[in-house]
């Protein structure tokens, strides 16, 4: 039986889509794993988000090479779909780009394979093989906002939504063990049924399944009355709203090609906090946009302060060819650590404040790490917690304690 190692660079549709892929090989007889380790296949799913990402990308073809040098390598994903020729003189068998990344199991098998022509529908030929804790379930894929800054729309084509029934179909096979859905996409807030905005119809739906519900992210665009006073009615959403601020400029947000201002963002966010007081809000920033004037700077810091966030992903600005900003003159480095430096500091004040206004939780327990037993409150606190019994994937309510580590210390309520 030979072994195919997946090893996974990017965000959570790479992972869902390396994950579907194990799936297939075991049912033909393979055994698949997911952490880096000898193996007679290496499939390295690729990241272009950033210059670092694709950097990252060739670099494990060499790691993996070190675990068995007479491996196969097969090459997928963003950073091949945004240029193969970086992988041609790597001892790369095959390459593959974005599109028909199942096709990769008749690569294994029977040859080389091309780059596909990206689709105008959704690929519906993917089902994760799933943890027992949490199920990842994508329901989208591309994306229509073309923001100056960002390569994936070039990459990932137009967005299109999987249909209702196929993600229902995928839900209601998930086992009892399985105690918590995340959506997940590319651009989940684009997600259409008949053309029409879906997401809240799709979670009606899913609620009626019993497990905690979670969104991976979300645009400020989709957040209305209707949408958030429709997800407070929902019995199992978990009030965890990841919302892309990128800059708390107006005059950066527009060069961004963001479709808000600062305002908007704002009203958002206490629109959210009308139905959901104590919401985790968490956020993206890119610091050292081009033209970002230390004044611009500090108009995003005084609004990330202003809006509270309860936590932030801090990005220096990456130049991305073939985008609109790479036409644009970069920022020096050390401006853009500086920043984000900055912004680190002020994220760490803003988390201890988040923390302070809980006091409870429910936190579902993922592993055991030989001391502690770890898990997200439904708000995504992460919970350090104490106990002489077996708590992975149970569902506990706990009071909420004193800052460890990178979440909080919990006790078990009673």
């Amino acid at each position: 039986m030979k072994k195919v190692c997946i090893m996974t660079l990017g965000c959570k549709v790479n992972k869902y889509e390396s994950d579907s892929l194990a799936k297939i090989l075991e049912d033909k007889g393979y055994t698949a794993v997911d952490s880096l380790q000898s193996a007679d296949i290496f499939v390295i799913n690729t990241c272009a988000v950033t210059a670092e990402a694709e950097k990252k990308s060739r670099q494990m073809i060499a790691r993996c090479k070190k675990f068995n040098p007479n491996a196969r390598v097969l090459i997928c994903g963003c950073a091949s779909q945004k240029n193969i020729d970086q992988f041609k003189e790597k001892d790369v068998e095959v390459v593959t780009g974005v599109a028909g990344k199942t096709k990769l199991v008749e690569v294994i098998e029977n040859g080389n394979v091309d780059i596909s022509e990206l689709p105008l529908v959704y690929e519906d030929d993917m089902t994760a093989k799933q943890s027992r804790i949490r199920a990842y379930i994508k329901i989208q894929d591309g994306c229509n906002n073309f923001c100056s800054y960002c390569i994936i729309p070039y990459l990932r084509g137009r967005s299109r939504s999987r249909s209702m029934t196929s993600i229902m179909e995928e839900a209601k096979a998930l086992g009892d063990d399985i105690k918590e859905i995340v959506l997940t996409g590319i651009n989940v807030t684009d997600f259409k049924i008949d053309g029409k905005p879906g997401l809240l119809k799709l979670l009606q739906e899913l609620d009626k399944l019993g497990k905690r519900l979670r969104l991976s992210s979300l645009e400020e665009t989709l957040v209305s009355e209707e949408f958030i006073s429709g997800l407070a009615e929902l019995k199992n959403f978990c009030p965890h709203f990841h919302l892309s601020l990128q800059s708390g400029c107006d005059s950066v947000l527009k060069r961004m090609n963001r479709k808000y201002t600062t305002a908007e963002f704002l009203a958002s966010v206490e629109l959210i906090r009308k139905y959901f007081p104590l919401a985790g809000i968490t956020t993206d920033v890119i610091v050292g946009f081009p033209g970002e004037s230390d004044e611009e700077f500090e108009l995003t810091r005084q609004f990330i302060e202003k809006v509270k966030f309860a936590s932030l992903h801090i990005f220096k600005y990456s130049h991305r060819s073939g985008t609109v900003a790479s036409k644009l003159p970069d920022l020096d480095d050390k401006i853009k650590s500086q920043r984000s430096d900055t912004l680190d500091c002020l994220k760490a004040e803003l988390m201890n404040e988040f923390i302070q206004l809980n006091k409870t939780g429910k936190v579902l327990i993922e592993e055991f790490d030989g001391e502690f037993y770890t898990g997200y409150t439904e708000n995504y606190i992460k919970c350090y917690i104490e106990s002489q019994k077996d708590l992975v994937n149970q569902i506990v309510e706990v009071d909420i304690g004193e800052r460890f580590k990178d979440g909080v210390l919990a006790k078990i309520a009673h």
